[in-house]
């Protein structure tokens, strides 16, 4: 498999739970009803990866965060499920595969994402 993009994307928690509070409107365009129920730094964290997927698919315009979310695999890795445009932009780059690495500490989430091709 061939690398085609690689995002990383850093999100301070209390940050991302100060903006929940100003603007949940927000909040519900970013994170999907799912992701919105687990807890401030797992969500800050899921933040974090959907700018880290944007970032590999090449920052493209008219993107929808809606149309990726982080679910987790049956082994409980977190995996994109990725619909609409975040799809297309996949399906017109070649990508098979996406990995994706998750993790909250010290006051900050984090987020890496390499896509694949065959």
């Amino acid at each position: 498999m061939a690398v085609v993009g690689i995002g990383t994307d850093l999100c301070s928690i209390e940050r991302w739970q100060a903006l929940c509070e100003r603007r949940p409107g927000l909040v519900e365009r970013i994170l999907n009803p799912a992701e919105r129920a687990v807890p401030p730094a797992s969500q800050a964290a899921r933040w974090a990866a959907k700018e880290a997927l944007a970032k590999a698919l090449g920052a493209p315009v008219g993107m929808s965060w809606l149309d990726s979310e982080v679910v987790r695999s049956p082994s409980g890795a977190p995996v994109f499920e990725m619909r609409g445009t975040v799809r297309a932009r996949a399906d017109e780059l070649g990508i098979t595969h996406v990995h994706l690495s998750l993790s909250h500490d010290g006051g900050l989430a984090t987020a890496v994402v390499v896509c694949e091709a065959r």
